[in-house]
């Protein structure tokens, strides 16, 4: 599979800030295209600035990455797995929640040594509203 592009910091910002009124206020839901558009780009961000195949993040139904140097995985469950809802990994992409608050509070799984990505968060700041 080819490798995708680059995303574009200013494209991502924008995706992310499209969607504030969401982070801010649960209630205020986004359209579904919006949703997807932040949290896709925000996701290949990660996969860029922590480059590898060792740890895989899941946000679900949008998308799922392969990042973070280490040992390769290649067949069935990945060892080191991260996943959670949209809104929590855009709470957490743009530090409006700390990895261990959302450990903490359940929001999130992480398994496997390799699964804690906090170091590569946030991945962008978008002020409150």
């Amino acid at each position: 599979m080819p490798k995708r592009g680059a995303v574009d910091p200013g494209e991502m910002r924008e995706a992310v800030t499209a969607v504030r009124e969401w982070l801010d206020d649960a209630e205020r839901r986004p359209t579904r295209p919006e949703m997807a558009k932040a949290v896709r780009l925000s996701l290949r961000t990660l996969e860029q600035i922590a480059p590898g195949n060792s740890v895989e993040v899941r946000v679900p139904p949008f998308a799922a990455v392969q990042c973070v140097e280490g040992p390769r995985h290649t067949r069935g469950t990945p060892p080191n797995v991260v996943e959670t809802d949209p809104r929590t990994w855009l709470l957490l992409a743009t530090g409006r929640l700390t990895w261990a608050e959302a450990v903490e509070g359940g929001l999130l799984t992480a398994s496997g040594s390799r699964s804690d990505v906090s170091q590569w968060l946030p991945i962008v700041r978008v002020e409150q509203g």
